[in-house]
């Protein structure tokens, strides 16, 4: 665990208790104007919920006198932010975590989810030695998101996603698009999570062990100029970045903007994940959205298929700073969220859940992709074990790609120089 000084580690505790006054939410009193007599802190990870974490928790406190339920963020790295709240002995009740945070965490503070309801129907759960430690929150799964309708009314002909697998087929059909009057068919999100842990991270994941490869680049073996998957996976980029609608200016393009053209039907393309529906159907958006695997030359078969799994780890404190009664609430709490109140993880928050006994009727576009990728077998696994300063690192490396101020070469070389760096 890391450890922060005196003066950064209080800074903390006051930015993480900003954080969590924020979006803290409150059941009504009681007849006699007492406040609840029990809060269950909830760490979320995932921004694009977070409204909607909170209204859940309104509705949730509303109808279950004497709990409050408070959601929390953080703009730090999980291990800092939670470094910071164990140091201060202020744990969350639940966190909302990576996969890699529960290897490093639950031995000491996952408190044992065996038996609970919903564990049986659960897909992705995390087993220690001595305990099932985490229940995934969500499946979530990334490719190329495309607007159907705006492809389909240039091109006068049904958009089959499975017919542009291949770069050279994609490229043909975005050169086709500029032709019928869409000038830059493809929007790129400049944020170090998407180019670094999702984009980045791909020519790993493609790997049939990934953990092999990891190894062999932290130890300098890997000639990452001359690898075939790291090539392919650039050449998809370059031809991304050339159609790009902000090409001129690609790091002042807001997310939200991208997203917007997309959902309108503006651009065509937008590397991305089922997390993305939440903003876009906020805009006057086509059903005809949906999301495939990255188009990319290769021989074997991760052309189609999406990159995902469980995702958002959750698990509930099991150390004495919390109370018996905080951690009973919590675990009520989940049986809630995985039961009757599971219509908001698929209609409000537009997530895939990883309990098969929650429907997946009401599932938005994106969602149903990625419902159906899963069901069919076709997800490669997330890797889920990057270091922590992965996303700041190469994804400022990958910035500097995209807006041309380094090469491929010198790209790949700053790759291979950051991993000979992790311990």
């Amino acid at each position: 665990m890391k450890r922060l000084p005196a003066v950064l580690l209080a800074c903390a505790m006051l930015l993480s208790l900003a954080a969590c006054g924020n979006a803290s939410v409150s059941s009504p009193s009681s007849g006699s104007g007492s406040s609840s007599e029990v809060t269950v802190t909830f760490f979320n990870t995932k921004p694009e919920i977070n409204s909607a974490m909170e209204q859940m928790a309104r509705e949730y406190s509303n109808s279950h006198n004497g709990v409050t339920i408070e959601v929390c963020t953080s703009d730090d790295t999980v291990a800092d932010h939670m470094a910071a709240r164990y140091a201060a002995r202020d744990p969350y009740t639940i966190a909302m975590v990576d996969t890699k945070d529960i290897y490093t965490l639950g031995p000491e503070h996952a408190f044992d989810l065996t038996g609970q309801p919903y564990i049986a129907d659960a897909t992705g759960c995390i087993e220690l030695v001595d305990r099932i430690a985490s229940v995934p929150f969500c499946v979530e799964a990334r490719g190329l998101i495309y607007n159907a309708s705006a492809i389909e009314t240039i091109l006068g002909r049904e958009f089959v996603p499975s017919e542009y697998a291949t770069l050279d087929a994609f490229r043909a059909l975005l050169d086709e698009l500029v032709v019928g009057g869409m000038t830059a068919p493809v929007g790129i999100l400049k944020e170090d999570w998407s180019l670094a842990a999702h984009y980045l991270a791909q020519f790993i994941e493609e790997r049939d062990d990934p953990d092999a490869l990891v190894a062999d680049l932290r130890t300098g073996r890997v000639d990452l100029i001359r690898d075939a998957k790291f090539n392919s996976l650039m050449d998809t980029f370059d031809v991304l970045k050339t159609n790009n609608y902000a090409a001129s200016s690609p790091l002042a393009a807001e997310r939200e903007a991208t997203e917007q053209r997309l959902a309108e039907g503006k651009i065509a393309f937008m590397f991305g994940g089922n997390w993305d529906w939440a903003q876009m159907s906020a805009y006057d958006c086509s059903e005809k959205i949906g999301m495939m695997p990255l188009p990319i030359n290769t021989t074997d078969i991760a052309n189609t298929k999406l990159i995902g799994g469980p995702s958002k780890m959750l698990f509930v404190e099991a150390s004495s700073d919390i109370s018996v009664e905080s951690r009973q609430a919590a675990l009520e709490f989940l049986i809630w969220l995985f039961s009757d109140g599971s219509r908001w993880l698929t209609e409000e928050f537009a997530l895939v859940p990883a309990i098969s006994t929650i429907s997946a009727d009401s599932l938005d576009p994106l969602s149903r992709t990625v419902s159906e990728y899963s069901n069919a077998g076709k997800l490669i696994p997330s890797y889920n074990y990057m270091p922590d300063d992965h996303i700041t690192r190469m994804g400022a490396e990958m910035q500097k790609y995209l807006v041309n101020q380094c090469s491929r070469e010198e790209l790949a070389s700053a790759i291979e120089a950051y991993w000979t760096t992790v311990p």
